[in-house]
């Protein structure tokens, strides 16, 4: 099969042939339609995720038909997705109280065995899902991580009636539909001169875009920060009100500045979103088919999968790329 190829970080994914991979025992193997490229997998490639299984083949936004090693649950010609939580143990106190994305032997898609990133793909049964039909391929695809991850992030966030997101790319457009869905209003921060993501922003229906060191127009119940840049925490606990809560969804950030304890004060909370549960994905998966969410994406050839990972690097793109085998 086609695969694209990490070998070490920083430096670009080999495109190659390599043997299909074998299901074992209580897999399903996975014919590859689409596979959106996350953010995670740009932490993993600049290497400021440092310990994945290498080589590696990346991606864990996985669209596709079960071909091998179906179940009752997921048969053969089934469509299904794949996301990062791969395995979890099922055993220790975060899994039996729920908290199965705190586990400490999880394995993860594209970062502990080899993800979408090629024309093939093995995943546990356990954790993979069927997904909605009204959504296509490619615009499914970023579901599986952007939009999981933003609804843990917006429950996080509480019953807050007016959110801010800072960072408006895959996660944020589409948390942002789910937030005007349940009745809330967005504010949407976007990088000082990015005039093509405000536009984006207002496009989604937000209340409100500015940048992201501007101050909103009115005091903010929360704030969900998805930019990997520390720097934004401060600015976001004072655009909060008291006893407001910030919530940091990424996997990495930069570090955090100093800040004086006046802009944490006042009972408001920060805190940081982990992984996901299979509860989250359900919980999502029936809100997305109600609310009848869109996804904006750009589609890109499994063999251009290097200049993807550019366009997000760079910030130049719309939404959410999707390798296309």
């Amino acid at each position: 099969m086609l695969a694209a190829i990490l070998d070490s970080p920083r430096t670009p994914l080999r495109i190659a042939r390599v043997d299909r991979p074998t299901p074992s025992p209580g897999q399903l193997l996975v014919r590859v339609r689409a596979c959106g490229v996350c953010r995670t997998d740009l932490h993993i490639v600049d290497g400021e995720l440092d310990r994945p299984k290498l080589p590696l083949i990346p991606g864990h936004e996985i669209v596709g038909i079960v071909e091998g090693g179906g179940s009752e649950r997921l048969a053969a010609g089934t469509r299904v997705g794949i996301p990062w939580v791969g395995r979890t143990c099922g055993t220790c106190a975060y899994c039996r109280s729920g908290r199965e994305n705190l586990c400490d032997d999880a394995r993860f898609t594209g970062y502990d065995w080899d993800g979408g990133y090629a024309e093939y793909a093995v995943a546990d049964e356990r954790y993979c899902f069927a997904l909605p039909d009204s959504f296509d391929d490619a615009h499914a695809a970023p579901l599986l991580c952007a939009g999981l991850i933003g609804y843990r992030s917006l429950v996080m966030a509480g019953d807050a009636e007016t959110i801010g997101i800072y960072g408006f790319g895959a996660a944020a457009h589409i948390v942002a539909q789910v937030a005007q869905h349940q009745g809330r209003r967005v504010f949407a921060f976007v990088r000082p001169g990015d005039d093509v993501g405000l536009s984006f922003a207002l496009s989604m229906g937000v209340a409100w875009a500015g940048a992201s060191d501007a101050a909103p127009p009115e005091p903010l119940d929360a704030a969900i920060i998805f930019a990997p840049v520390g720097s934004l925490v401060p600015a976001a606990l004072r655009a909060v009100k008291k006893g407001g809560t910030v919530v940091c969804g990424g996997i990495h950030m930069s570090d955090v500045p100093v800040m004086p304890y006046e802009a944490l004060w006042g009972e408001r909370v920060l805190r940081s979103v982990a992984n996901l549960t299979r509860r989250d994905a359900e919980e999502f998966f029936s809100i997305a088919r109600r609310a009848q969410l869109r996804t904006q994406v750009e589609t890109f050839a499994l063999t251009r999968a290097n200049q993807a990972l550019d366009a997000l690097r760079s910030g130049s793109l719309v939404g959410a790329a999707v390798l296309i085998p």
